[in-house]
């Protein structure tokens, strides 16, 4: 019988204007309404009726209480008896509720097929971009501090740089042997060009932006900063796989956090060397990593270590809490988090089976031409 329609008692107790749930009452048919008042006698009569059936007949299959397989749905005995087995189609009518299973159900379960091994020493390795990235705002922070308090010229900052980034640009081409910039072709005039372009507006451009935020708080000055410090942090492009990364995002805010800074130094030069220190640490410094990580892993390595411990003394010699601050968050970002990383590997569980959305692994798209 179909799980859709109701049992005999079904059909009986609609007419008495009952149920066989607990507590529900079905409404009564146009005899029950005009009958308004029942005698003792006949409702002694009609519970015995309803005990002696309810021996023999089961509810509907909507109504809880105990089955029987030969009115409504067959129960699990019928399903195991010999000659009767449950199939895994929609195409035909089955003796089975449709939220039966089988004891071959959980034959296709398959755990952690998909799950990647690493290894402790190759995670270390990938971390290390994520402590450059801190080291590298460290380092910036203290250079803004050595010229708020006049302990650093912009001369010698603005030269400084521009000795550095002329020694990366020259390692920026010799890693790859000249192959980025054949498959660019971009030419190394066109990148002089706009390093000059650059150079010209932002000095150009300096007065406008010591005086930008002049208006502004120091402690919005400094508030503003940290958060946008700290999104470049989250939004950089540590790796090409990474949902909320965005390069363009990352530099804008760090731009703006040196922007901020600079209108809080003594005069316009000073807010160019800062404005230019920013775009050499946070757009030109990366760059040469991601170049040496993927040609040269151990030049990769040795630069790291190089300037982490150089941002560690450079924050200790401004002060002592932070340096060490600073030395045991690079420590854990490049040591501990990989170590927790490998132990709750193994604590990885995931499950697949019939249950799982299917997956179309043809390539369709030609059909999206």
């Amino acid at each position: 019988m179909p799980s859709g329609s109701l049992c005999r008692y079904d059909i009986e107790a609609e007419a008495r204007g009952s149920s066989l749930i607990p507590g529900v009452q079905i409404p009564a048919g146009p005899a029950q309404r005009q009958r308004k008042w029942t005698s003792p006698m006949l409702q002694i009569k009609d519970m015995k009726v309803r005990a002696d059936e309810s021996r023999v007949v089961t509810a509907s299959p909507l109504s809880p209480g105990p089955t029987d397989a030969r009115l409504c749905f067959p129960d699990r005995r019928y399903m195991e008896q010999p000659g009767v087995r449950w199939r895994k189609v929609l195409y035909e009518p089955q003796p089975f509720p449709d939220n039966y299973v089988d004891e071959r159900f959980l034959e296709e379960l398959r755990k952690n097929i998909y799950v990647r091994r690493y290894r402790y020493w190759s995670v270390v390795f990938e971390s290390g971009l994520v402590a450059q990235q801190l080291a590298c705002v460290s380092v910036f922070v203290v250079l803004w501090w050595y010229m708020d308090r006049g302990l650093l010229t912009p001369h010698w900052l603005f030269g400084t740089g521009l000795l550095l980034s002329t020694v990366g640009y020259v390692a920026y081409e010799l890693v790859d042997g000249g192959l980025g910039r054949h498959q660019s072709g971009r030419t190394r005039w066109a990148d002089l060009k706009s390093a000059i372009v650059f150079v010209l507006f932002t000095y150009g451009f300096s007065p406008l932006l010591k005086t930008l935020t002049e208006s502004i708080s120091t402690d919005t000055i400094y508030a503003m900063s940290f958060l946008m410090l700290l999104a470049h942090l989250v939004f950089f492009e540590y790796s090409t796989h990474m949902a909320v990364a965005s390069s363009s995002l990352s530099l804008s805010v760090a731009i703006f956090a040196s922007v901020c800074l600079a209108s809080r130094l003594p005069g316009s030069l000073h807010a160019f060397a800062t404005v230019t220190c920013a775009i050499e640490v946070f757009a030109l410094w990366p760059l040469l990593l991601r170049r040496l990580k993927s040609h040269v892993p151990q030049g990769y390595v040795a630069v790291s270590l190089l300037v982490s411990v150089a941002s560690v003394a450079a924050a200790l010699s401004v002060t002592v809490v932070g340096g060490v601050l600073l030395a045991l968050l690079l420590l854990c970002i490049s040591l501990l988090c990989p170590y927790l990383l490998i132990c709750l590997q193994l604590h990885k569980d995931n499950i697949h089976g019939p249950w799982d959305e299917a997956e179309i692994t043809e390539d369709l798209s030609r059909f999206l031409r």
